[in-house]
């Protein structure tokens, strides 16, 4: 594959795996099919599971795979995860495993109390003043099309989303504001990765005591359904897991500006999915909605 089209590509894959997430989240926790903490657990755990499975089998089919802690190669599939979970240096990774779980928990807390439409405009404002934040202290400087890009594409998020906007309460804002806080430092966490699958697996694995710290504090709370079992595990295994790994390769191509503007397409694609795939109506505030959005990204990446 080029390498001009390498970054569209993944970045295309993992934004409609956000997309599908989002949809999964909603048919699950809007009609009760499973509660808040048991989604965020099965997900997270079923995600952990099945990025595993993948890093066992890539590092199987190769003769040698290199370690990123160790910087020394080895032939045993397992040898590179082992040795970073046994690592003096784990405390510092284990930060952004916290920052995963924060959003994965925060998501589905708010979710069963905002509006969609809010929802996605706390989550989306709070991710991309993380992301510009960090990129302004990193690089001391914000360029002005960034800026008129960022400012373009929201606008058109907003656009989309108004007919549902209600003014949320403290309770509700919080979880959200925290998860797109969270996903922000997340992102930026994973610009720092040089083996994807390795650290998004070890990012999984890394949220299992905090999920069962979360199974003992809500057991007596747990409500789940088979399908709400079901989706939890497609969110986890499929728009999740793979998704983020996905997403972790994405960045390798991305400035901090750029991820966060292009995460504005998630509810843009998310919404042409149900115009596509449940005869929902084509409206003109989607297609405002689109053109802005496209029209702030191709602003942002344009340097000239």
């Amino acid at each position: 594959m080029s390498s001009l089209l390498k970054p569209i590509f993944y970045t295309s894959l993992a934004l409609i795996a956000f997309a599908g997430n989002s949809v999964l989240c909603r048919l699950a926790l809007n009609n009760n099919n499973i509660d808040a903490a048991s989604f965020t657990n099965i997900r997270l755990l079923s995600g952990a599971i099945t990025l595993l499975v993948l890093f066992f089998i890539t590092r199987r089919h190769s003769s040698k795979t290199h370690c990123a802690v160790s910087q020394t190669t080895t032939p045993k599939a397992p040898f590179c995860l082992r040795t970073t979970l046994l690592s003096p240096s784990l405390p510092s990774k284990v930060l952004p495993a916290i920052y995963l779980f924060i959003y994965a928990i925060g998501f589905s807390y708010a979710y069963i109390s905002l509006a969609t439409g809010t929802g996605a405009l706390i989550l989306f404002a709070c991710v991309q003043l993380t992301l510009l934040l960090s990129h302004f202290l990193a690089t001391k400087r914000v360029l002005p099309n960034e800026v008129l890009g960022l400012i373009i594409a929201f606008s058109g998020l907003v656009i989309l989303v108004y007919p549902a906007i209600s003014t949320p309460s403290f309770s509700a804002f919080l979880p959200m504001a925290l998860a797109g806080v969270a996903w922000g430092l997340y992102t930026i966490s994973g610009k720092k990765s040089t083996e994807p699958l390795q650290t998004t697996t070890l990012n999984f694995l890394l949220t299992i005591p905090l999920i069962v710290l979360t199974f003992v504090f809500t057991f007596n709370q747990v409500t789940i359904t088979e399908k709400g079992l079901l989706l939890a595990i497609m969110s986890g295994a499929i728009t999740s897991g793979l998704g983020y790994f996905l997403w972790f390769i994405a960045l390798r191509y991305l400035t901090g500006v750029q991820a966060g503007v292009l995460q504005l397409l998630v509810p843009i694609i998310a919404t042409i999915g149900g115009v596509v795939f449940a005869n929902e109506p084509l409206t003109l505030s989607l297609v405002i909605a689109l053109v802005l959005v496209l029209g702030g990204i191709f602003i942002v990446l344009n340097k000239k």
